[in-house]
C-alpha cells in the first residue's frame, strides 16, 4: 500500500478522534507516522505537531461557532502549562525511552479509568475557579512536557473531572488547549522541520481536517456520557499498546 494512501487513512482516523473526542490526535499520529509511514521518532513528533495544530484549529472553529468553547478556561489552561511543559521537556531528556513509554501508558490508563468510573458530567456548567483551572493546566503542561504529546487526551479528563465542564464543553475547550500547546511546541521544534516528507504530511493533514468535520457531526449526535465512555475506551487501547511496546523493548 502506498505511503499516500496510508497517510490518507491514518489522517482520517485521527481527524475523527480530534473532532468527536477533542483529543487523541497526537497519541495516534506519532505511532502512525513511525510504524506505518517510516518516519524517525524526531521527524514523526514534529510532523504530528504540524498535523495536530492544523486539524485542531479547524475543529476548534466549528465548535466555537456553536458556543462549545470556554475561552477563558482554555486559555488559562494553556498559559499555565507553558513553563511546566518546558521544564518537563528538559527532564524527559534524561529519562530512558522505555520509562517514558511506560509512564505514558500509566497516565493514559489512569485517566481512562477515572472517566469510566465517574458519574456523567452535569448538563449545565458550574462556575469555574481560576485557581483550579490554572493548577490543572500546569499539571497537564508538566505531563505533556515529559511525555512529548499534545495533551488533548489528558485535557478532556482534566476539564471534566477537575474543572467540572460538561463533556461537550470539555471537547471544544480541549481543542483550544491542543492548538495553543501544539503551536508553541512546534515553534521550539522549527529546526527539526528540515527534511520532512511534505508529500506525505500534506495528504495526512488534509484527511485529518476532513475527518475532524465528520467527527464534529458525530459529536452532535451522540450523548455526552456516550462520548465520555468512547473516549475512555480509546485511552485504554492506547495505554495497552504503549505498555506492550515498552515491555517488548
Amino acid at each position: 500500500m502506498s505511503a499516500v494512501i496510508l497517510a490518507l487513512a491514518a489522517g482520517a482516523v485521527i481527524g475523527l478522534a480530534l473532532g468527536a473526542l477533542g483529543g487523541g490526535g497526537s497519541v495516534l499520529a506519532v505511532p502512525a507516522l513511525i510504524y506505518l509511514l517510516g518516519f524517525t521518532p524526531v521527524a514523526a513528533t514534529t510532523a504530528s505537531l504540524v498535523i495536530v495544530s492544523v486539524t485542531s484549529a479547524t475543529a476548534l472553529a466549528g465548535h466555537a461557532r456553536e458556543g462549545g468553547v470556554r475561552w477563558g478556561t482554555g486559555l488559562l489552561f494553556a498559559a499555565a502549562g507553558i513553563v511546566p511543559a518546558m521544564l518537563g521537556g528538559a527532564a524527559a531528556g534524561r529519562l530512558p525511552n522505555t520509562v517514558l513509554t511506560g509512564a505514558f501508558a500509566v497516565v493514559a490508563a489512569v485517566a481512562a479509568i477515572r472517566m469510566l468510573r465517574r458519574r456523567p458530567a452535569p448538563e449545565s456548567h458550574r462556575p469555574v475557579r481560576p485557581g483550579r483551572a490554572a493548577a490543572a493546566g500546569a499539571g497537564l503542561g508538566a505531563v505533556t512536557g515529559v511525555l512529548g504529546v499534545g495533551g488533548g487526551f489528558l485535557a478532556v479528563p482534566a476539564l471534566v473531572g477537575v474543572v467540572g465542564l460538561r463533556m461537550r464543553a470539555a471537547v471544544g475547550t480541549s481543542l483550544l488547549v491542543i492548538t495553543v500547546n501544539s503551536l508553541a511546541a512546534l515553534a521550539l521544534r522549527a529546526g527539526t522541520a528540515d527534511g520532512l516528507d511534505w508529500a506525505v504530511i500534506g495528504p495526512f493533514a488534509g484527511a485529518a481536517i476532513l475527518g475532524a468535520w465528520d467527527g464534529k457531526c458525530l459529536a452532535s449526535k451522540v450523548s455526552g456520557p456516550a462520548l465520555q465512555r468512547i473516549f475512555a475506551l480509546v485511552l485504554l487501547a492506547v495505554a495497552a499498546f504503549m505498555l506492550i511496546d515498552a515491555v517488548a523493548v
